[in-house]
Protein backbone atom coordinates (compact mmCIF):
# COMPACT_ATOMS: atom_id res chain seq x y z
CA UNK A 1 0.00 0.00 0.00
CA UNK A 2 2.91 2.37 0.62
CA UNK A 3 4.47 1.89 -2.80
CA UNK A 4 1.66 3.60 -4.81
CA UNK A 5 1.70 6.51 -2.37
CA UNK A 6 5.45 6.93 -2.86
CA UNK A 7 5.00 6.78 -6.62
CA UNK A 8 2.33 9.49 -6.54
CA UNK A 9 4.57 11.64 -4.30
CA UNK A 10 7.52 11.34 -6.69
CA UNK A 11 5.24 12.11 -9.64
CA UNK A 12 4.04 15.31 -7.93
CA UNK A 13 7.64 16.43 -7.36
CA UNK A 14 8.47 15.84 -11.03
CA UNK A 15 5.40 17.86 -12.03
CA UNK A 16 6.49 20.77 -9.84
CA UNK A 17 10.03 20.57 -11.25
CA UNK A 18 8.67 20.60 -14.79
CA UNK A 19 6.49 23.62 -14.03
CA UNK A 20 9.49 25.48 -12.60
CA UNK A 21 11.58 24.72 -15.69
CA UNK A 22 8.77 25.89 -17.96
CA UNK A 23 8.47 29.18 -16.09
CA UNK A 24 12.24 29.70 -16.19
CA UNK A 25 12.40 28.99 -19.93
CA UNK A 26 9.46 31.32 -20.53
CA UNK A 27 11.16 34.10 -18.56
CA UNK A 28 14.38 33.53 -20.49
CA UNK A 29 12.49 33.73 -23.80
CA UNK A 30 10.79 36.98 -22.80
CA UNK A 31 14.13 38.46 -21.73
CA UNK A 32 15.73 37.43 -25.01
CA UNK A 33 12.91 38.98 -27.01
CA UNK A 34 13.17 42.17 -24.93
CA UNK A 35 16.92 42.43 -25.55
CA UNK A 36 16.40 41.84 -29.27
CA UNK A 37 13.72 44.54 -29.42
CA UNK A 38 16.01 46.95 -27.57
CA UNK A 39 18.84 46.23 -30.00
CA UNK A 40 16.55 46.75 -32.99
CA UNK A 41 15.24 50.04 -31.60
CA UNK A 42 18.82 51.24 -31.03
CA UNK A 43 19.82 50.45 -34.62
CA UNK A 44 18.02 53.43 -36.24
CA UNK A 45 19.61 55.78 -33.70
CA UNK A 46 23.06 54.54 -34.68
CA UNK A 47 22.26 54.82 -38.37
CA UNK A 48 21.10 58.41 -37.99
CA UNK A 49 24.57 59.36 -36.76
CA UNK A 50 26.17 58.49 -40.12
CA UNK A 51 28.34 61.15 -41.74
CA UNK A 52 26.62 63.30 -44.38
CA UNK A 53 28.45 64.42 -47.49
CA UNK A 54 29.17 68.12 -47.87
CA UNK A 55 30.49 70.54 -50.47
CA UNK A 56 34.21 70.03 -51.08
CA UNK A 57 34.32 66.43 -49.88
CA UNK A 58 36.55 64.20 -52.02
CA UNK A 59 35.40 60.61 -52.43
CA UNK A 60 35.92 57.44 -54.43
CA UNK A 61 32.86 55.77 -55.99
CA UNK A 62 33.18 52.18 -57.14
CA UNK A 63 30.73 49.55 -58.40
CA UNK A 64 31.50 45.88 -57.80
CA UNK A 65 32.84 44.12 -60.94
CA UNK A 66 32.49 47.33 -62.95
CA UNK A 67 35.91 49.02 -62.89
CA UNK A 68 34.88 51.46 -65.64
CA UNK A 69 32.46 53.05 -63.16
CA UNK A 70 35.15 53.78 -60.55
CA UNK A 71 35.47 57.54 -60.06
CA UNK A 72 37.33 59.87 -57.70
CA UNK A 73 35.45 63.14 -57.55
CA UNK A 74 34.64 66.17 -55.45
CA UNK A 75 31.23 67.33 -54.30
CA UNK A 76 30.54 70.73 -55.86
CA UNK A 77 29.35 73.81 -54.02
CA UNK A 78 25.82 72.90 -55.09
CA UNK A 79 26.19 69.40 -53.68
CA UNK A 80 26.36 67.83 -57.16
CA UNK A 81 28.58 65.06 -58.51
CA UNK A 82 28.98 64.26 -62.20
CA UNK A 83 28.90 60.46 -62.52
CA UNK A 84 29.22 58.31 -65.67
CA UNK A 85 25.92 57.25 -67.25
CA UNK A 86 23.90 59.20 -64.68
CA UNK A 87 25.12 62.75 -65.25
CA UNK A 88 24.81 65.26 -62.40
CA UNK A 89 23.36 63.75 -59.23
CA UNK A 90 22.87 65.56 -55.94
CA UNK A 91 24.77 63.81 -53.15
CA UNK A 92 25.37 66.78 -50.84
CA UNK A 93 23.48 66.39 -47.58
CA UNK A 94 23.03 62.63 -48.02
CA UNK A 95 24.61 60.03 -45.79
CA UNK A 96 27.16 57.71 -47.41
CA UNK A 97 24.65 54.87 -47.39
CA UNK A 98 21.94 57.03 -48.98
CA UNK A 99 24.37 58.17 -51.69
CA UNK A 100 25.36 54.57 -52.42
CA UNK A 101 21.71 53.54 -52.70
CA UNK A 102 20.91 56.50 -54.97
CA UNK A 103 23.68 55.59 -57.43
CA UNK A 104 22.76 51.91 -57.35
CA UNK A 105 19.10 52.74 -58.06
CA UNK A 106 20.08 54.98 -60.98
CA UNK A 107 22.29 52.32 -62.55
CA UNK A 108 19.65 49.62 -62.10
CA UNK A 109 16.67 51.69 -63.28
CA UNK A 110 18.61 52.79 -66.35
CA UNK A 111 19.43 49.18 -67.18
CA UNK A 112 23.14 49.95 -67.06
CA UNK A 113 24.01 47.37 -64.39
CA UNK A 114 21.76 44.48 -63.43
CA UNK A 115 22.47 44.32 -59.68
CA UNK A 116 24.85 47.18 -58.83
CA UNK A 117 26.71 47.16 -55.53
CA UNK A 118 28.02 50.67 -55.00
CA UNK A 119 30.66 51.64 -52.46
CA UNK A 120 31.66 55.20 -51.52
CA UNK A 121 34.82 55.97 -49.58
CA UNK A 122 35.29 59.54 -48.34
CA UNK A 123 38.95 60.42 -49.00
CA UNK A 124 38.98 64.00 -47.70
CA UNK A 125 36.45 65.71 -45.46
CA UNK A 126 36.14 69.32 -46.58
CA UNK A 127 32.43 70.03 -46.50
CA UNK A 128 31.89 69.68 -42.75
CA UNK A 129 34.43 71.49 -40.60
CA UNK A 130 34.63 73.37 -37.32
CA UNK A 131 37.20 75.81 -35.96
CA UNK A 132 39.06 75.91 -32.66
CA UNK A 133 40.68 79.23 -31.77
CA UNK A 134 42.45 80.81 -28.84
CA UNK A 135 44.40 79.07 -26.11
CA UNK A 136 44.67 75.54 -27.52
CA UNK A 137 47.79 73.66 -28.54
CA UNK A 138 46.88 73.37 -32.24
CA UNK A 139 44.33 76.01 -33.30
CA UNK A 140 42.77 75.61 -36.73
CA UNK A 141 39.94 74.08 -38.75
CA UNK A 142 39.13 70.40 -38.24
CA UNK A 143 36.90 68.03 -40.22
CA UNK A 144 33.71 66.70 -38.68
CA UNK A 145 34.12 63.10 -39.79
CA UNK A 146 31.19 61.69 -37.82
CA UNK A 147 27.76 63.13 -37.13
CA UNK A 148 28.12 62.47 -33.41
CA UNK A 149 31.29 64.53 -32.85
CA UNK A 150 31.09 66.39 -29.56
CA UNK A 151 32.80 69.44 -28.10
CA UNK A 152 35.39 67.39 -26.22
CA UNK A 153 36.26 65.48 -29.42
CA UNK A 154 36.90 68.73 -31.29
CA UNK A 155 39.09 70.16 -28.52
CA UNK A 156 41.00 66.87 -28.35
CA UNK A 157 41.70 67.13 -32.11
CA UNK A 158 43.17 70.57 -31.42
CA UNK A 159 45.61 69.08 -28.91
CA UNK A 160 43.62 70.07 -25.84
CA UNK A 161 43.47 73.34 -23.92
CA UNK A 162 46.88 74.99 -23.46
CA UNK A 163 48.22 75.65 -19.93
CA UNK A 164 47.29 79.31 -20.42
CA UNK A 165 43.72 78.47 -21.46
CA UNK A 166 40.56 79.00 -19.46
CA UNK A 167 38.27 76.23 -18.27
CA UNK A 168 35.18 77.94 -19.72
CA UNK A 169 34.98 77.93 -23.52
CA UNK A 170 32.57 79.64 -25.92
CA UNK A 171 30.86 77.74 -28.75
CA UNK A 172 29.22 79.71 -31.57
CA UNK A 173 27.44 78.61 -34.72
CA UNK A 174 23.99 78.10 -36.20
CA UNK A 175 21.12 76.00 -34.86
CA UNK A 176 17.84 75.82 -36.80
CA UNK A 177 18.92 78.82 -38.86
CA UNK A 178 19.43 80.99 -35.79
CA UNK A 179 22.66 82.35 -34.30
CA UNK A 180 23.83 80.13 -31.47
CA UNK A 181 26.20 80.94 -28.61
CA UNK A 182 26.82 79.04 -25.39
CA UNK A 183 29.47 79.05 -22.68
CA UNK A 184 30.55 75.60 -21.54
CA UNK A 185 32.41 74.81 -18.34
CA UNK A 186 34.72 71.98 -19.42
CA UNK A 187 35.35 70.38 -15.98
CA UNK A 188 31.60 70.13 -15.36
CA UNK A 189 31.23 67.87 -18.43
CA UNK A 190 33.14 65.16 -16.58
CA UNK A 191 31.16 65.56 -13.37
CA UNK A 192 28.28 63.22 -12.63
CA UNK A 193 25.36 64.04 -14.92
CA UNK A 194 27.36 66.62 -16.90
CA UNK A 195 27.54 64.78 -20.24
CA UNK A 196 24.58 66.81 -21.55
CA UNK A 197 26.90 69.83 -21.73
CA UNK A 198 29.18 67.98 -24.17
CA UNK A 199 27.42 69.54 -27.16
CA UNK A 200 27.24 68.01 -30.64
CA UNK A 201 29.39 69.90 -33.15
CA UNK A 202 27.85 71.00 -36.46
CA UNK A 203 29.35 72.32 -39.68
CA UNK A 204 30.60 75.90 -39.29
CA UNK A 205 30.83 75.86 -35.48
CA UNK A 206 33.67 77.77 -33.84
CA UNK A 207 35.10 77.21 -30.37
CA UNK A 208 36.93 80.02 -28.59
CA UNK A 209 39.21 79.26 -25.64
CA UNK A 210 40.03 82.47 -23.80
CA UNK A 211 43.08 83.11 -21.67
CA UNK A 212 42.80 81.81 -18.13
CA UNK A 213 41.99 84.35 -15.38
CA UNK A 214 45.10 85.82 -13.79
CA UNK A 215 46.11 87.54 -10.58
CA UNK A 216 49.26 89.52 -9.92
CA UNK A 217 51.37 89.64 -6.80
CA UNK A 218 54.21 92.00 -5.95
CA UNK A 219 55.96 93.56 -3.02
CA UNK A 220 57.55 91.57 -0.22
CA UNK A 221 57.00 88.06 -1.60
CA UNK A 222 59.51 85.45 -2.69
CA UNK A 223 58.30 85.13 -6.31
CA UNK A 224 56.37 88.21 -7.47
CA UNK A 225 54.64 88.24 -10.84
CA UNK A 226 51.51 87.00 -12.62
CA UNK A 227 49.94 83.65 -11.83
CA UNK A 228 46.94 81.64 -12.92
CA UNK A 229 43.84 82.16 -10.79
CA UNK A 230 42.55 78.71 -9.87
CA UNK A 231 38.98 78.10 -8.80
CA UNK A 232 38.30 79.13 -5.25
CA UNK A 233 41.78 80.60 -4.86
CA UNK A 234 42.17 82.64 -1.66
CA UNK A 235 44.59 85.35 -0.64
CA UNK A 236 46.56 82.84 1.44
CA UNK A 237 46.83 80.39 -1.45
CA UNK A 238 48.04 83.17 -3.74
CA UNK A 239 50.76 84.13 -1.26
CA UNK A 240 51.76 80.47 -0.95
CA UNK A 241 51.99 80.16 -4.74
CA UNK A 242 54.26 83.20 -4.71
CA UNK A 243 56.61 81.48 -2.26
CA UNK A 244 55.27 83.24 0.80
CA UNK A 245 56.01 86.57 2.42
CA UNK A 246 59.64 87.61 2.85
CA UNK A 247 61.14 88.36 6.26
CA UNK A 248 60.61 92.05 5.63
CA UNK A 249 56.94 91.64 4.70
CA UNK A 250 53.90 91.60 6.95
CA UNK A 251 50.43 90.12 6.67
CA UNK A 252 49.03 93.33 8.09
CA UNK A 253 50.28 95.20 5.05
CA UNK A 254 48.49 93.17 2.39
CA UNK A 255 46.29 95.15 0.04
CA UNK A 256 44.14 93.90 -2.85
CA UNK A 257 43.82 96.32 -5.75
CA UNK A 258 40.62 95.49 -7.62
CA UNK A 259 39.07 97.17 -10.65
CA UNK A 260 35.40 98.00 -10.21
CA UNK A 261 32.67 97.98 -12.85
CA UNK A 262 33.18 101.67 -13.70
CA UNK A 263 36.91 101.14 -14.31
CA UNK A 264 38.16 102.70 -11.11
CA UNK A 265 40.59 100.80 -8.86
CA UNK A 266 39.89 100.35 -5.19
CA UNK A 267 42.34 99.16 -2.54
CA UNK A 268 40.89 96.50 -0.25
CA UNK A 269 42.15 94.88 2.93
CA UNK A 270 40.70 91.37 2.84
CA UNK A 271 41.03 88.40 5.20
CA UNK A 272 43.41 85.59 4.23
CA UNK A 273 40.54 83.26 3.33
CA UNK A 274 38.87 85.78 0.98
CA UNK A 275 38.41 84.72 -2.65
CA UNK A 276 40.26 86.60 -5.36
CA UNK A 277 38.90 87.71 -8.73
CA UNK A 278 40.35 87.86 -12.22
CA UNK A 279 42.73 90.81 -12.54
CA UNK A 280 43.26 91.34 -8.80
CA UNK A 281 46.66 92.72 -7.79
CA UNK A 282 47.98 91.58 -4.42
CA UNK A 283 50.50 93.92 -2.80
CA UNK A 284 52.50 92.96 0.29
CA UNK A 285 53.95 95.95 2.09
CA UNK A 286 57.23 96.06 3.94
CA UNK A 287 57.03 95.86 7.74
CA UNK A 288 57.94 99.05 9.54
CA UNK A 289 59.40 97.18 12.53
Amino acid sequence: MNRPMKTRSMQAKFNKLGLGLSLALGLFSLTGVGNLAAAQSAAPAAASAEYRLGSGDVMRISVYQNPDLTLETRVSENGLVSYPLLGNIKLGGLSVTQAENLISAGLKNGNFVKNPQTTIVVLQVKGNQASVLGQVNRPGRYPIETADMRLTDLIANAGGVAPTGAEVVVLTGKRNGQDYRVEVDLPSIFARGGSAQDIFILNGDAVWVDRAPMVYIYGEVQRPGPMRLERGMTVMQTLATGGGITQRGTEKGIRINRKSADGSVESLQLPMDALLKDGDVVYVKESLF
